[in-house]
């Protein structure tokens, strides 16, 4: 007897990344991580005209000439604790019907992120500059129950870039800078799948009474979570891209930046692995028709094309962004800070996953998954401030606000709910012997609370989910931790 049935999956890889460790999407604003200075995490990111220590580079590597001394050379470490859950979710099969499982739950956990900088003045005029940091990052993982399983189970998007810069001083008012990125971008996902999605609960009754005569029980035949698969899927690349900053010291007590960073585009490649993980697909028999290419012929028909292991990619865009800022020296104590931030996050508004095999979908064949975040270009508005409290003690603080590239609850992706989110932070800098510089900071980033409703696959690529809901509530607390030491 032939037993006829089209599957389907979908796999999505988005972007950006991190480093050594696995940052959290709660720190910023889409996969952004958010601080890569815990100087200007003090101050909400609203210090880029300081330059005060190497971090500059990341900002406005302009700010590297206003440095002191001949060399110096940062390292920062920031724990990120989210709070990111979800409840009252809702999922339903592709042919109808809801699926079973965890409704609510917690899908971030605690972690840690370095960056390393440093700075060499090569004489009065030219400075250069070297940096690894994590420009971006997310992480979210549901339990392998959850009834969201077959939108996302789990989705990490990592990045450490590499940047060595030069600055140039001009004059005593202007300077300029240019610097290289090189960014190695990884992404790991984990999805079920519904292999039962093509065919409706008539057709699915008449397979378990088949089926039964294979000694497979009809109740567990007839249980399309029986019928589930999963997919894991690795990639990696390298991109390259460029930064530029210029620094205007207007007069003695205002200073004024610009900071464009361009876009860096990634080719991902690497491996998406297949396995059965409900009772009925991993009888050998269903497990060989579902896992063989669809020119193979089974005992059951033609494969149905999901390999234990095959190729894939995906070409992803991490965006350009545009940062306006400023420095007043309101008096020999006190400085204030602004930074306006524009970023083109609109250029996620499509992702194609392609994968090496084609594969019976629910309505036809296809070999590649799309999906439509529609994200929305954004802005951040930070401002800070630094009080010299004593020669070696400064205490500084900042708010602000960073606007979610999601337009709605029917754009938003379940494992990167993002939205709104205010920053409060304060902290501290304190110069031991000017050689030795300590700072210290702690964030609270308040996320609005969000909605996320998906509707149901479309059929012609590789995916199978019906529509889902959930919602999500998110905060996180960020711990940085900071040394510079200034070489003679």
């Amino acid at each position: 007897m032939v037993i006829y049935m089209k599957t389907h999956n979908k796999i999505k890889i988005t972007t950006a990344f991190i480093s050594l460790a696995i940052a959290q999407h709660a720190a910023a604003s889409g996969y952004h991580f958010g601080t890569q200075s815990v100087g200007a995490q003090s101050t909400a990111n609203a210090a880029a005209a300081e330059a005060a220590d190497a971090s500059t580079l990341f900002y406005n590597p302009a700010g590297l000439t206003h440095l002191d001394g001949k060399a110096e050379i940062t390292g920062a470490i920031n724990i990120v604790a989210p709070a990111l859950k979800y409840h009252d979710a809702q999922a339903s099969y592709y042919q109808g019907g809801n699926v079973q499982g965890a409704t609510s739950g917690k899908i971030t956990k605690t972690t840690a992120a370095p960056h390393v900088y440093g700075a060499y003045k090569l004489n009065d005029r030219v400075t250069l500059g070297m940096g690894m940091y994590i420009p971006f990052g997310s992480k979210t993982d549901y339990q392998d129950d959850s009834v969201l399983r077959y939108n996302i189970k789990k989705l990490g998007l990592t990045s450490i870039a590499l940047e060595p810069a030069v600055a140039f001083k001009f004059n005593e008012k202007h300077s300029f800078a240019v610097g290289l990125i090189a960014q190695y971008s990884e992404a790991e996902l984990t999805k079920y799948a519904d292999w039962s999605a093509a065919r409706d609960n008539r057709t699915l009754a008449a397979t378990a009474a088949a089926l039964q005569r294979m000694g497979i029980p009809a109740a567990a035949t007839a249980n399309r979570a029986n019928w589930q698969g999963r997919g894991d899927v690795k990639g990696h690349d390298w991109g390259f891209g460029y930064h530029l900053g210029w620094m205007f010291d207007v007069n003695d007590k205002f200073r004024l930046g610009v900071a464009y960073r361009s876009k860096v585009s990634h080719n991902l490649k690497g491996t998406a692995k297949w396995q059965p993980a409900g009772a009925v697909v991993q009888v050998p028999a269903i497990a060989n028709y579902i896992q063989s290419p669809t020119t193979t012929a089974t005992a059951l028909g033609a494969g149905r094309g999901y390999l234990p292991s095959e190729d894939a990619s995906v070409h992803i865009t991490t965006p350009e962004s545009l940062s306006l800022h400023g420095m007043y020296r309101a008096s020999d104590k006190l400085n204030l800070f602004g930074d306006i931030t524009w970023t083109r996050h609109s250029r996620f508004n499509k992702a194609d996953l392609v994968f090496g095999n084609t594969k019976n979908v629910v309505n036809g064949q296809s070999n590649r998954t799309t999906i439509t975040p529609n994200w929305r270009n954004t802005y951040k508005i930070a401002l800070g401030g630094a009080y010299q409290y004593s020669e070696p003690l400064q205490l500084r603080a900042g708010i602000a606000f960073d606007q979610s590239p999601v337009k709605s609850a029917e754009d938003r992706l379940n494992t990167m709910p993002d939205a709104n989110r205010m920053w409060f932070s304060v902290g501290a800098r304190y110069a031991y012997k000017k050689r030795h510089v300590f700072d210290t900071a702690l964030s609270y980033v308040h996320i609005h609370s969000s909605r996320f409703n998906a509707p149901r696959a479309v059929g012609t690529d590789v995916d199978s989910k019906g529509a889902s809901s959930a919602k999500f509530k998110a905060s996180a607390t960020i711990l940085g931790l900071q040394y510079t030491y200034k070489f003679e």
